[in-house]
């Protein structure tokens, strides 16, 4: 037993007999001795201590992989397959986790009662190369042990203090078990809907970042708790249905940087007063859609921060790490039966459940090192730096004094990252702590501070809430699609039907015409024959009674001739009766004709009454396409009266978006009684509207208006007659263009262009500030201003600055001109067109909103150009110096309105960081005002820019020396 226990626990041999077994290679510790109690105890654990030591020998290796993805190993790495010092207590970590079971599971079994209290776990590192040969002659301070989840840190080589977490991880434990006890429970409460955080704790050196942000590129199973986190969240998550959002941010000396993008150096933090929550709006958002650009996310960041070399550690972190992660995740809703009315063939939506959206952030923090001043040897600016981490790190223990000890302030409020903590803390989000502990006995004051924070953390208690609130957006996006589909198919059908209309009355149309043209045509045919006819019987009988007519003369000479006397009067009988015999004969000819022309008459009277039906039948065609005309005016009001109901629905969306935002704010403040007064209070708003609110009901009516109307007829508007007309158009469109998600669409529809164009057809002062205005609006988004640039806006907007007097209309144009400042890519085209010289023309006006927005438009355009001189794009002095804006700044550095006189002095900050401009400054007496900047500025951050400007720049130190 002796022989096993000394040969595995040499620590507890004396000194004299302190030497290196050849078999493990571990050497052997001196100078602590144990008794009989100690032996008994860990007798005990012998098969546990065996157990442990040889997978320790056999199976277990510490996974590594150099720090800042590259970098030497230092002693913030765990290093791979290094020589271990053994210590009592060293015994493999016992399975479970440290937040339970899973995200619905609100505490484990060994507290259970207590929901959401904070999970502590502690984490030792083994000793590196320095401290193998510095305590080589000294035992480990901390002694663990796992299966009791205990930590004994040693006061001397017979006494010890123990301390109890939720979970003990060795020098042994990989990083995959330290994901799932720490992190992993964490996780899956995002993926239910609960914030979460994951927080490193610890001295400088213990590990902190190799836990957290470890990236695994050389050794896979080196990869730390961000991203394991992610791997685990995407393989959770539909990313057709969720999104994921990630933000990563540095907390250096008290300013929240992007570590996304470096330009970003001054994030502020939001507060909902309501609900707690907080926010950084400011910063840089990613969709994260595979791992393999969240680890590119990750290097990004970690090429950003801040780091630098100290006594503790060669790579010291200067700055807390947060990423934010971001879950939304939609519950499907069910929906109702949708039903259709036959007599209209309109599908009306009786009722629709939105589904439910959950919203779940992930807080990753990895806190800077504390670090006692005379074992880090920092000094100048390093000192600075540990100065304000260990400013935030109390401020931190404060706040988790005062709640492990129930107290009524909590003074949250002394520092930035006790502000973004505060929902881990006493907040709505589970959380797990890990602290990180070196086994150096020269520490042994850091590493009992570390533990003591851990147990009182351990006394913080969270209540946690689900973050679910309904997708009142999909459910208007789904009814968007259902109104479009109708109108479609109502546009659809209403197309065919009018095609239809026209095919028929062209048909019709076609046959009357065809029916008119051969009426007339046999007609004109049936006439001439008949007339033809007439004529060559009229003729022939003008013959026959001619013939007749000479052949009874000739007879009645003839008798005359033959008969003499006696004879004549019986001759001249005979010859009268012969034409009265021969009459008859004409008469029968006559009788005839006279038949044959009733039977021309019956022949033209059968022709007109086939006319007459024929225009009957016209007239009845017309009397149809009356009626079908008369159809289309019914489908064109039917439809008018859809466009009505459209409306309505939009209305109704609109009401129910405005109901969403009342029930989810008073969700988070209230219980369910309260939440039905507010509905009941919003309905009776909604149907009864006050009239106080003026700002509120003109944005309401404006949006209404723009639903009605629609963009495109308000922008037609801009060129009416009528002065009043434009006036309200232009007004509309600036209330439009101050709310972001309308400004593309103003863009798209030819807004932009409408406002240019106004400043140079009109003459009305009104419009030019109205116009003027909005286009500032639309000048925030990037794409906007290369836009405005392309049309030549500085030019007209130069043109109305030189005409303008209004005070109100010249802030407007140097608004927008001084956010045409803030674009690397404009600088030498906004000097071209007259930029900068109009903002300097602007000043004549000396009203203090024009001063303000000048000075804003020059502390931009010399930020920009700081930035490109820093990156080498820009050589030479700044074209500020070079159109003379440099005097006024000069003179206006100490202005009297503190918004004019913070962007001047700004401005002086980066004019002097280029060593090109030192000269003309110091020729211009910017020395004195830089150095007044330097030391009585309000601003730490300008005061700071100031110092180090003139501390870097050689030129004003001689200026500075010279003149004492």
């Amino acid at each position: 037993f002796f022989f096993f226990f000394f040969f595995f626990f040499p620590t507890f041999l004396p000194s004299q007999f302190s030497r290196t077994l050849p078999l493990t290679g571990i050497p052997l510790a001196a100078t602590v001795a144990f008794s009989l109690s100690d032996l008994s105890r860990c007798s005990h654990s012998l098969t546990l201590d065996l157990a442990a030591m040889a997978t320790s020998a056999f199976g277990t290796t510490t996974a590594t992989s150099n720090y800042r993805n590259g970098g030497a190993a230092n002693a913030r790495n765990l290093p791979k397959n290094s020589s271990v010092k053994s210590k009592t207590g060293v015994r493999k970590s016992a399975p479970g986790s440290l937040g339970g079971g899973g995200a619905a599971s609100s505490s484990s079994k060994d507290d259970a009662g207590v929901p959401g209290r904070v999970r502590v776990a502690v984490r030792l590192r083994p000793r590196n190369a320095e401290e193998m040969v510095a305590d080589a002659d000294f035992a480990d301070c901390v002694e663990l042990q796992p299966e009791l989840k205990r930590l004994k840190l040693r006061k001397n080589n017979w006494d010890s203090d123990t301390y109890e977490f939720d979970e003990v991880l060795t020098e042994f434990a990989s990083q995959k078990r330290v994901y799932e006890v720490v992190a992993k429970p964490v996780v899956e409460s995002v993926l239910d809907g609960y914030n979460g955080t994951v927080m490193a704790y610890g001295q400088t050196g213990t590990g902190k970042t190799y836990t957290v942000g470890q990236l695994g590129d050389e050794d896979m199973a080196a990869r730390g708790i961000m991203v394991r986190a992610m791997e685990d969240i995407l393989a959770g998550v539909s990313l057709e249905s969720d999104s994921i959002s990630v933000s990563y941010m540095q907390l250096y000396m008290e300013t929240i940087q992007d570590l996304l993008d470096p330009t970003n150096d001054n994030i502020s933090i939001v507060e909902d007063h309501k609900t707690g929550d907080v926010s950084l709006p400011g910063a840089t958002q990613v969709e994260i859609r595979d791992h393999h650009s969240f680890l590119e996310i990750l290097k990004l960041g970690e090429d950003h921060r801040f780091a630098a070399n100290t006594k503790l550690n060669t790579e010291s972190s200067r700055s807390h790490a947060i990423l934010m992660v971001n879950l939304r995740r939609s519950v499907k809703g069910k929906d109702s039966a949708v039903s259709s009315e036959n007599s209209s063939s309109l599908q009306t939506v009786k009722s629709l459940k939105p589904s439910v959206v959950r919203k779940a952030k992930l807080v990753v923090v990895d806190l800077a090192g504390s670090e006692r001043i005379h074992k880090s040897g920092s000094e100048g600016h390093t000192l600075e730096e540990a100065k304000s981490i260990n400013l935030s790190l109390s401020a931190l223990g404060k706040c988790i004094n005062a709640l492990a000890e129930n107290s009524p302030h909590i003074p949250v409020r002394d520092s930035k990252l006790t502000r973004l903590l505060r929902d881990s803390f006493g907040g709505t989000a589970r959380t797990s702590l890990v602290i990180t502990v070196g086994p150096s006995p020269r520490h042994r004051g850091e590493t009992a501070s570390t533990i003591m924070f851990g147990q009182r953390a351990m006394k913080v208690e969270n209540m946690l809430k689900l973050k679910e609130e309904f997708d009142y957006k999909s459910l208007s996006r789904r009814l968007d699609i259902q109104l479009d589909k109708l109108i479609a198919e109502h546009e659809r059908q209403q197309k065919i039907f009018e095609d239809e209309i026209e095919r028929l009355t062209a048909e019709a149309e076609r046959q009357l015409s065809d029916a008119e043209r051969n009426y007339v045509q046999a007609l004109e045919k049936e006439r001439s024959k008949y007339q033809k006819e007439y004529l060559e019987s009229i003729k022939k009988l003008e013959e026959k009674w001619t013939m007749n007519q000479r052949k009874s003369v000739n007879d009645e000479n003839k008798l005359r001739h033959k008969d003499v006397g006696s004879n004549v009067l019986p001759n001249a009988k005979e010859s009268k009766v012969a034409p009265i015999e021969e009459n008859p004969e004409m008469k029968k000819l006559l009788e005839k004709e006279t038949a044959h022309r009733k039977a021309v008459e019956e022949e033209v009277w059968t022709l007109k009454t086939q006319l007459a039906e024929s225009r009957r039948s016209e007239a009845l065609q017309s009397s149809e396409i009356v009626k079908l005309r008369k159809m289309l005016d019914d489908e064109a009001h039917q439809k008018e009266k859809l466009e009505m109901e459209i409306g309505k629905l939009q209305s109704h969306l609109l009401q129910l978006s405005v109901e969403a935002d009342e029930t989810r704010r008073q969700l988070d403040s209230g219980g369910s009684e309260e939440v039905l007064s507010g509905l009941d209070s919003l309905l009776h708003q909604s149907r009864q509207p006050q009239s106080d609110n003026s700002e509120t009901g003109d944005k309401e009516s404006v949006a209404k208006l723009f639903e009605q109307v629609g963009l495109h007829k308000i922008l037609s508007l801009l060129e009416a007659e009528d002065a009043d007309v434009r006036i309200h158009a232009v007004k509309v469109v600036a209330n439009l263009a101050a709310e972001e998600a309308n400004q593309e669409k103003i863009v798209e529809a030819g807004g932009l262009t409408s406002l240019l164009k106004l400043l140079i057809s009109s003459e009305d002062e009104t419009i030019h500030r109205v116009a003027a205005g909005a286009i500032a609006n639309l000048a925030m988004s990037e794409t906007n201003q290369e836009l405005i640039m392309a049309q030549g806006g500085v030019r007209l907007l130069s043109n109305t600055a030189s005409s303008a007097e209004d005070p109100q209309t010249l802030r407007m144009v140097a608004g927008a001109i001084a956010n045409l400042c803030g674009n690397d890519k404009l600088q030498m085209k906004l000097r071209g067109e007259g930029g900068i010289k109009a903002l300097l023309g602007m000043v004549r006006c000396r009203h203090p909103d024009v001063l303000s927005q000048v000075a804003r438009g020059i502390a931009n355009f010399a930020k920009c150009e700081s930035r490109a001189s820093a990156q080498g794009v820009k050589a030479g002095r700044s074209l500020l110096i070079e159109d003379g804006a440099l005097p006024w700044i000069v003179q206006n550095a100490n202005n009297e309105a503190a918004s004019v006189r913070r962007h001047i002095e700004l401005a002086l900050c980066h004019l002097a960081q280029h060593e090109a401009n030192a000269r003309d400054m110091i020729n211009g007496g910017a020395v004195w005002e830089m150095v007044r900047i330097s030391r009585d500025c309000p601003r730490e951050d300008i005061r700071s820019l100031a110092h180090r400007t003139l501390t870097s720049s050689h030129s004003f130190q001689a200026e500075m020396r010279r003149l004492g």
